[in-house]
């Protein structure tokens, strides 16, 4: 494959601005993940600490095996809800090796409010389980929650992504013969109970972990009964009385030693048949993508020089260089894998949505795994391109997107709007892993359309009330809602909201992508039922 040509200078005064922009969002970044993780009021600390209990991240870094990469999921869920009160939707998860297997992993976090399900919590317990079934992978339970937060069980309990689609996904898990193991630290009560009941293997630590599906202050109220949380559900109660638990251990660490124990007879998984070489890091230095990517999402930049610095030796075979020059598709390598790569340089046009249609094809057939690189403004609007079949060639486009047997990875580089969300693989169209960059924006159109419309309606709404407005109201009423488009368009709330597993730091991305891929490669997928047409 040939090297890509990076046109970048380094040395220029617009290198230089966008590096500083970019820089500070990636240290912005970074202080709000450390402060998600670990930033604690004391009292909680000590709560723990008297229980003789380590705090979440304590558990998992004993549980990985040592100097591995840890992939955490959703760092930042919850961090604009609940008042800021529920960092990281008071739940760990993420991706990690453990006795030599890659593995998935769940970890309540009892520091805040004794690991209790607030609805973002059971979002981000329902998608890591999604990503445990997409990728097959072995599914590790960390367990030591208080149940639903009872003031918000309507939202928590009753639909069908909400609480039980959590025990619903372990049973499918089950079902697949993709393992999982619990280890309960603390109460696991009414539902939560099923999480460790519904694992291959479960281990309870004596003295603080419980499994019912009453608690004694439920039973008390229920039948007048008075019980310990041991006597009713402790770990020697369910380990030899029940055989609800396998295994009874006398400290957390012990529990963790045996859990690695036990991940250790599992067998290593085999990768899906895809072409592999000899990795390579980039020719290009990844810490360079600060200078490319622009302080202002409406600028655009060459999605080349952003795959030139994610790829194994800068190398890149372009699939149709001089035809929907709008839409960049091409085959690379990425830690040795073979990937197909499609990235926006502009609006999609009919040709640029045939384009990556055919690639699509291609590799689907080939067995290739997709990289979407999204930077989107949509498909392109008027007229003429409506005479011209642009709805027909992006329905084209989104048709074979979303039929895809390859796994799909996408990563939110820039601006994300509209139909062109969909067309590049956008959440609703299940790629395996999903991150936005910091400076990226999602939204159903760009901010400035939207606020010029939603501010012509709100004028009318207005006059058709009889209200003459100044000039200066008008602005007023422009800025109030371009203001809130921002903030709700940015990756900050995406992430809050869970649209994203993730934001990452851009020069990240190669390794975050690497972990990714070999996971979503645990699993087999099948193979393009037709022939590839040309469009």
């Amino acid at each position: 494959m040939r090297r890509i040509r990076s046109n970048i200078d380094p040395q220029s005064a617009g290198f230089r601005a966008f590096e500083r922009h970019n820089r500070k969002l990636a240290t912005e970044l970074h202080e709000r993940q450390r402060k998600a993780r670990f930033d604690r009021p004391e009292r909680d600390i000590q709560r723990l600490r008297k229980q003789k209990k380590l705090l979440v991240r304590e558990r998992i870094d004993l549980l990985l095996d040592p100097d591995t990469p840890f992939l955490e999921l959703s760092t930042l869920a919850a961090c604009e809800r609940y008042e800021g009160t529920v960092p990281s939707a008071a739940l760990v998860s993420g991706v990690g090796i453990v006795s030599g297997r890659e593995v998935m992993i769940m970890a309540s976090d009892s520091s805040i409010k004794g690991g209790a399900w607030y609805p973002l919590t059971v979002t981000k317990m329902v998608r890591t389980l999604d990503m445990a079934l997409e990728n097959r992978l072995t599914m590790i339970h960390l367990v030591d929650a208080a149940g639903a937060f009872l003031p918000m069980q309507s939202d928590i309990f009753p639909d069908k992504y909400m609480g039980g689609r959590i025990f619903r996904n372990q049973c499918m898990l089950s079902a697949l013969g993709v393992k999982q193991v619990a280890l309960v630290l603390g109460h696991s009560t009414a539902g939560g109970a099923y999480i460790p009941t519904l694992c291959d293997y479960s281990v309870m630590v004596r003295g603080t972990g419980g499994v019912f599906l009453g608690g004694p202050p439920l039973v008390k109220a229920a039948t007048g009964e008075e019980v310990t949380a041991d006597e009713l559900g402790g770990a020697d109660v369910h380990s030899s009385i029940r055989g609800t638990a396998d295994y009874a251990v006398d400290s957390e660490q012990e529990g963790i030693a045996l859990v690695r124990e036990i991940i250790g007879t599992f067998a290593g998984d085999a990768k899906a048949a895809v072409e592999k070489r000899e990795p390579e890091e980039p020719y290009y230095d990844p810490q360079e993508l600060y200078g490319i990517i622009p302080d202002d999402v409406k600028k655009q930049f060459d999605m080349r020089e952003v795959i030139a610095r994610i790829v194994d030796g800068s190398r890149f075979h372009e699939f149709k260089p001089d035809y929907g020059a709008t839409a960049v598709c091409g085959f690379a390598f990425l830690y040795g894998w073979k990937v197909g790569i499609i990235g926006n340089n502009g609006v999609l046009f009919s040709d640029s949505a045939q384009k990556c249609t055919q690639f699509l094809q291609m590799c689907n057939r080939d067995r290739v795994p997709m990289i979407f690189l999204q930077n989107i403004t949509g498909f392109m609007v008027g007229k003429d391109y409506e005479h011209g079949g642009i709805t027909k060639d992006g329905a084209k486009m989104l048709m074979v997107q979303a039929n895809l047997d390859v796994p799909k990875l996408t990563i939110m580089t820039n601006g994300s709007f509209g139909a062109g969300n969909y067309a590049m693989c956008g959440r609703a169209y299940d790629p395996r892993f999903l991150f936005s960059w910091p400076n990226s924006q999602i939204s159903v159109m760009g901010m400035e359309q939207a606020a010029k419309t939603l501010t012509q309606i709100r004028l009318k709404a207005l006059e058709r009330r009889g209200k003459t407005l100044s000039e200066e109201e008008r602005h007023l009423i422009y800025e109030e809602i371009t203001q809130d488009y921002i903030v709700k368009s940015s990756a900050y709330h995406s992430t809050s909201e869970m649209w994203d597993d993730g934001i990452i730091d851009p020069a990240d991305t190669r390794k975050v992508l690497g972990i990714c891929l070999s996971v979503a490669l645990i699993r087999e997928f099948g193979e393009t039922p037709h022939g590839v047409l040309r469009i």
